[in-house]
């Protein structure tokens, strides 16, 4: 079974894709339904990997935004596959939810070709990874678990940088990703995006003291962040100060998160 969940503030798209899914060949189940990301996300975040296969969401929601509720739908599991719903005068929204990693982005009016091939590839997945899981946990038993965790983090600070994709991550290491993604949690006690966060936060206060005369979407991009403005939120959700406060020698706050 295909557990999906939608969100978009559209109604009639929301009732249109339950009962388009509700006819396919394959066995989908809504698990829930909303119009707004808040909503959406106060039930995502109760979830486990295991309840859900698949988000599918709008950009523009009332409350909290497709792109904000992807981000959070990341940082709390960063392998479920995304679909983007989009209108033709909102591609340049699609095209920022592909950086974003999204799966795949569903034009509106929905196509029932498109929505059916993404759901079939969503099961192929699912399938492959029940049979690669059952071999990592083989692999696990025989020590290759400290291994494979210390080559992700090498990996993480090597290439920092670039474009994150967790799937290349972990065919580069020789594992499934969802299982990775589970591996590693348990033997760091963070995610590979949290991790992967700290790094590049600590590589940009390095940047800010060493060369003051970079601007901000310059020390943005050359820790693997192509939106300054993200870059800024989130430096100052881990730093208590904005990168520009921070470049300015301000004395830092209590609240700075240990890296």
């Amino acid at each position: 079974m295909i557990n999906v969940m939608i969100a978009d503030d559209e109604e009639v798209i929301r009732r249109g894709l339950e009962k388009i899914t509700s006819r396919m060949e394959l066995d989908v189940q809504v698990i829930g339904s909303y119009g707004n990301g808040v909503e959406a996300w106060e039930h995502f975040e109760k979830l486990s990997r295991d309840d859900i296969d698949l988000l599918i969401t709008d950009i523009k929601m009332p409350r909290m935004d497709g792109f904000m509720l992807i981000e959070q739908v990341r940082g709390h599991m960063e392998d479920i596959p995304i679909a983007v719903l989009s209108g033709f005068s909102e591609f340049e929204y699609a095209r920022r939810a592909i950086r974003h990693g999204v799966m795949d982005y569903l034009l509106k009016p929905i196509d029932k070709t498109q929505l059916y091939e993404l759901l079939k590839r969503v099961e192929d997945t699912k399938k492959k990874n029940v049979t690669e899981q059952e071999g990592m946990f083989s692999q696990a038993a025989d020590g290759g678990e400290h291994y494979v965790v210390e080559q992700t983090k090498s990996i993480l600070e090597r290439e920092y940088d670039q474009n994150f994709e967790l799937e290349r991550l972990a065919e580069t290491v020789g594992m499934n990703a969802s299982y990775l993604s589970r591996l590693f949690k348990i033997k760091t006690g963070q995610t590979i995006t949290d991790y992967l966060i700290r790094i590049r936060i600590t590589k940009a206060k390095e940047l800010l003291i060493e060369h003051p005369d970079l601007k901000n979407y310059e020390i943005a991009d050359k820790v693997g962040y192509s939106d300054p403005v993200y870059f800024n939120k989130l430096f100052k959700k881990m730093c208590g100060m904005t990168p520009k406060d921070y470049k300015s020698g301000c004395k830092l706050p209590k609240m700075e998160r240990e890296f």
